[in-house]
């Protein structure tokens, strides 16, 4: 099949964010093709080096959420927009504004008759991409003028939120600027049509690649001996967005105007990270308030258009089921991670020095080292020969740069330099290691020299580093937070985050019990191997894309090579509404997957009849339902007699007296009714129920 990747940030730029197991997923599922759409954050993202693709990916396109207006986006279609368009742009910003402020509308879910503030946004939204499917990119509308104007009268609207009221200009402006970078991919050249369709402008359209790299985001070396398919979204069998927001928009396009279902993947729930960042950017009250409704409306309109949704973890999945989730559409699938390169430690029966800690991760305030450091004073007090070594990657800003500082001197302050004998060299218990430095030349070997992985994280999503860990067979001392309760299992020890005298309390009970750390650290292991290896990962995915193409198949014309139709590329029975093919026990359809509704399957199609099929089947049907097949009639003569045979009989559940007789072929009935209509004057052939 033919799957359309939807990233932000990430795959295929170097780096970003949930590259490493999207690049697994497209080599790991080489029997379907990809084509990829990826959303850039930054120009620096654009510039740097890109990972090498397989020959299944069959192409890339490109598009920045950093360029200051639309009007410079790169696969942007179209100029201005007319009078008309103006108006219609007005009437559809008004009814979105009015959805993300509360201010003119009732309640969500109220029983009036009214539409609630989630399926106002959802029109809107749809209608906004309607327009930029029409009419071109939506970028200078929607920072616009009449744009500020229309939020300044939601804002100002009765029942608006009380947090909103209060925004001033620059507040309006700072979220229409939002809005309209979070709403860029609906101006996109992505969903018909290909490269240099009309009315676009040149895009970053790629086909066919085996390497991608370079900033000038051009393909060298193709390999493989493929080629392009034209069609954008509009034509792939399905969408797999990478994450929510943005990323997922293309999704929700192709979803609703050319039917392609959607599949949303979260390891790190996009709202909660959007949360986290407003708070950090030190937003205002009111463009705070703006923003936490505005991706609040669109996390939920995403969720409930996914036709299956696949949390990484059950952290994301509560997240994910308090923002509007569907429980039925969520299936956990854990990230897949690379055991090979830990088999050779984690095989090894040689443990690691008795005396050594680990902590391995990113140096970052939320990993909460400092707790860590004042944990390993007391562990120092029960274990004097006890060591932590702290390894991690080079700091990735100033902050971190100064975080690393703070610890290392909190370190020099805590632990002076100690030395065993009066002719013995001081030295530090404690230790900070660059990955990948002299002193730390490979992973596996840093989690195989200690005796327990330590992790004393606040916030975490997925525990890698713990993961990791398991997988060399190491016990492991964590802070209850994120999933890492989920990960461990039982295989480790857990303590309430930010306490160091829990910590090290669970860290001297290893330390000074062998026989405990060998039997978790094999039960991690194995643990690991079952739950978190790619192969687990590639089978799921692989599973769900089959179950989503079953259940929501896309409904195109057939063309050959050269474009012309495939007459009966398509059974009959496909252009039958509903789920006709499995009847529910009480004789109707059912709900199907691909939310139609049960009403749209033909009647003849429900069902099966309660009554004996012995000899004759009633046409019109006893019971429940009409049984009717290629040896059944269920013909009537007038139009009144028709609606009752489609009926199922008259409420006594007994077949009509003359309408309704099915008859087999060969059936002996047929010549005695056709001689009861001679006597009764009527042409043979012309009475009810004839066939």
């Amino acid at each position: 099949m033919r799957i359309g990747l939807l990233t932000e940030g990430g795959y295929p730029f170097v780096g970003g964010e949930a590259g490493l197991w999207c690049d697994r997923l497209v080599r790991g599922l080489d029997q379907h093709e990809f084509e990829l759409y990826a959303l850039s954050r930054s120009q620096e993202q654009e510039e740097a080096a890109r990972l090498e693709l397989p020959p299944q990916v069959v192409r890339v396109r490109t598009a920045p959420l950093w360029t200051g207006g639309a009007g410079s986006v790169r696969g942007a279609r179209g100029g201005g927009l007319g009078r008309r368009a103006r108006r219609r742009f007005a009437a559809l910003y008004e009814e979105l504004a009015a959805a993300v402020v509360g201010g003119s509308g009732s309640e969500p879910g109220a029983v009036d008759g009214s539409t609630s503030e989630a399926d106002r946004f959802a029109n809107a939204l749809y209608g906004l991409a309607e327009l930029a499917l029409d009419e071109g990119a939506l970028g200078g509308a929607l920072r616009s003028e009449a744009a500020v104007r229309i939020l300044e009268r939601a804002c100002r609207a009765p029942g608006a939120l009380r947090a909103a009221r209060t925004a001033r200009v620059p507040d309006l402006l700072a979220f229409a600027g939002h809005v309209e970078r979070t709403l860029r991919p609906l101006s996109l050249d992505w969903y018909e049509g290909g490269a240099g369709a009309a009315g676009s402008s040149a895009s970053a359209t790629f086909a066919v690649p085996s390497a991608f790299s370079g900033p000038s985001g051009s393909f060298g070396g193709v390999e493989g001996g493929g080629e392009s398919r034209g069609g954008g979204l509009g034509s792939v069998d399905l969408c797999h967005a990478t994450t929510g927001g943005a990323a997922a928009l293309p999704g929700l396009i192709a979803k609703r105007f050319f039917g392609v279902p959607l599949l949303v993947t979260e390891y790190g729930v996009q709202l909660r990270a959007r949360y986290i960042a407003a708070g950090e950017a030190e937003l205002s009250a009111p463009v705070r308030a703006l923003l936490a409704a505005f991706h609040g409306l669109l996390a939920a309109e995403v969720y409930r258009q996914a036709a299956v949704i696949t949390p990484g973890n059950a952290h994301a999945r509560r997240w994910q089921e308090r923002c509007g989730a569907d429980r039925a559409k969520l299936r956990t699938v854990h990230p897949g991670m690379e055991a090979g390169r830990f088999a050779e430690v984690g095989e090894r029966e040689e443990p690691g020095e008795p005396d050594t800690l680990v902590w391995v991760g990113r140096i970052d305030p939320a990993k909460d080292l400092v707790s860590l450091l004042h944990a390993f004073a007391e562990i120092r007090r029960e274990e004097p020969k006890a060591r932590l070594r702290i390894v991690g990657a080079p700091p990735a800003d100033d902050e971190a740069a100064a975080y690393l500082g703070h610890c290392k001197a909190l370190a020099a302050q805590l632990f002076p330099d100690e030395a065993e004998g009066m002719h013995a060299v001081g030295e530090n218990p404690v230790s900070f290691e660059e990955l990948g430095g002299p002193e730390t030349p490979a992973l596996a070997e840093v989690y195989g020299a200690g005796a327990v992985v330590v992790l004393s994280s606040v916030v975490e999503g997925f525990p890698i580093s713990l993961v990791e860990a398991m997988f060399c067979g190491r016990a492991t001392v964590s802070t209850d937070v994120g999933a890492v309760v989920e990960v461990i299992g039982g295989t480790g020890l857990v303590v309430p985050p930010r306490n160091p005298r829990a910590l090290a309390e669970a860290c001297v009970a290893l330390l000074r019990d062998s026989g405990r750390r060998e039997r978790l650290g094999a039960a991690a292991r194995a643990r690991a191997l079952e739950l978190f290896t790619v192969e687990q990962n590639l089978t799921a995915f692989h599973g769900i894309y089959l179950d989503i193409v079953s259940h929501c198949p896309v409904r195109r014309d057939a063309v050959d090579d050269a474009g012309d139709p495939l007459p009966f590329a398509h059974p009959l029975e496909a252009h039958v509404p509903g789920r006709w093919t499995a009847p529910s026990a009480d004789g109707g359809t059912g709900s199907s997957r691909n939310g139609r509704s049960p009403e749209a399957a033909p009647r003849w199609a429900v069902g099966a009849e309660s009554g004996a099929a012995t000899g004759a089947r009633a046409g019109a049907g006893a019971g429940t339902g009409a049984g009717v097949g290629l040896d059944a009639g269920a013909g009537g003569g007038d139009a009144g007699d028709a609606a009752d045979d489609a009926g199922g009989g008259p409420p006594d559940g007994g077949a009509r007296e003359h309408g309704g007789h099915g008859d087999r072929l060969g059936y002996g009935d047929r010549d005695r009714r056709e001689q009861q209509e001679q006597l009764a004057g009527v042409a043979p052939g012309s009475g009810e129920g004839d066939v």
